[in-house]
């Protein structure tokens, strides 16, 4: 595992598509290559997606309730001259009887800037902790962990740089520097805002069929504005919108992933453990309005929360998942500005004051020709400040054309 990222990808039509790895590369017969990814789910549930104490945004919510559309993909990519590798991922889902389209890769990659460097430029996800680089048709679960629902709206994206280094160790050190427009949730809505981010991974094999990695990572961004979605009081009255203005941001993680297969040989049998934690500090001020009332306070903030997860294929084609999610927020207000709306209105609203614990465990099994389809069925048990919820998720995923390797 001393390259843990692999190069080269199995694909459902007769074309070898280009990986890439840290600055190495497979070179496609095929250039560009071009993949689609369907997504179809049937989901049940009582209880809409709330998370009290969280300014939830993003894409952190259910799947609308029985057959719906998902996540489809369309992604193209291609080396140039040599010298590049560029990549792009354009979404379309349903919402509301409404088909809604967005971007949600586009970058530039370096391949020969030697010394272990790669310059990424464009918009991408960022590489902080584990799960947050994945594409969600790469998920083990149908959806993100609450840590990232709660703090990044399922995933953190920049639209600027990132600089990595992999250092000339016996095991696998990489150090990565990112740089960006912050107008993306977390962030704020305004382009001028700005947010960074940088990481340490480490990693190695423990035998030859044993590898672990390490991560460590931090994030910021301070903002003007950042939305949380309206409220609907019902009855014609106008909606609330709940808003956090001038805050700064900072958050760290630490990950950490084992992996087992026996030989090495991960085809037929394959152990994954990983857990994650993540904290955020935000201090700034709060704002909920309706039409010409409003709510205002100073804020500080800490959101923490973590998960544990272990996925076991056990024949080459069957994999079955366990996984527990735990998060909680810690707010606090001061400075009160009220006029027209009082902070018992505020909480009643927003459940902004909330600190008790949500958890979540999740059970899942998964069917699939690698590469090409899979079909996964999930159960989740939600206790969200008491208030209990049962999940069932039927997903079918089909994979066509080119498709590359993920990272380890």
């Amino acid at each position: 595992m001393k390259n843990l990222l692999v190069a080269g990808a199995v694909l459902c039509f007769p074309v070898h598509v280009m990986a890439a790895a840290l600055g190495t590369v497979d070179f496609n017969t095929f250039n560009p290559a071009v993949s689609v990814v369907f997504d179809g789910r049937w989901s049940g549930y009582d209880d809409e997606f709330e998370l009290p104490g969280f300014q939830v945004g993003g894409e952190a919510e259910l799947p609308e309730q029985r057959w719906s559309w998902g996540h489809n993909e369309l992604n193209v990519s291609a080396t140039l001259f040599n010298q590049f590798y560029t990549s792009a991922s354009y979404v379309f889902t349903k919402h509301d009887g409404e088909t809604e389209k967005d971007l949600e890769e586009i970058y530039l990659e370096s391949l020969t800037l030697g010394n272990g460097l790669t310059l990424r430029l464009g918009e991408f996800f960022s590489h902080i902790g584990y799960h947050n680089a994945l594409h969600e048709h790469a998920w083990e679960f149908i959806d993100a962990p609450l840590l990232y629902s709660g703090l990044f709206g399922n995933h953190i994206g920049h639209e600027g740089g990132q600089l990595r280094w992999l250092a000339p160790t016996d095991s696998y050190l990489e150090f990565g520097f990112e740089a960006g427009h912050g107008s993306g949730f977390p962030g704020g809505s305004d382009h001028d805002d700005q947010a960074y981010s940088s990481y340490i991974k480490w990693g190695d094999d423990w035998s030859i069929e044993s590898s672990w990695q390490l991560g460590l990572s931090w994030y910021e961004t301070s903002f003007s504005e950042r939305e949380g979605g309206g409220h609907s009081h019902g009855g014609g009255e106008p909606e609330a919108v709940f808003s956090s203005q001038n805050t700064d941001s900072t958050v760290w993680g630490i990950d950490a992933v084992y992996k087992w297969a026996p030989l090495g040989n991960s085809k037929n049998q394959q152990l994954i453990l990983q857990a994650e934690y993540f904290e955020r500090d935000e201090d700034g001020r709060v704002n909920l309005s309706e039409e010409a009332n409003f709510f205002n306070a100073a804020y500080e903030g800490r959101q923490t929360g973590y998960y544990l997860q272990g996925i076991y294929k056990f024949k080459s084609r069957w994999k079955t998942g366990l996984r527990y999610d735990w998060i909680r927020a810690d707010n606090n207000f001061s400075e009160l500005i009220e006029s027209g709306v009082d902070f018992d209105e505020f909480v009643d609203d927003t459940e902004f004051n909330s600190d008790n614990p949500i958890k979540r465990w999740s059970s899942m099994v998964s069917y699939s020709m690698p590469e090409l389809w899979r079909v996964r069925l999930q159960y989740n048990h939600i206790d969200v400040a008491g208030n209990d919820d049962d999940q069932l998720f039927l997903q079918f995923t089909l994979m066509l054309g080119a498709h590359g390797a993920h990272r380890y």
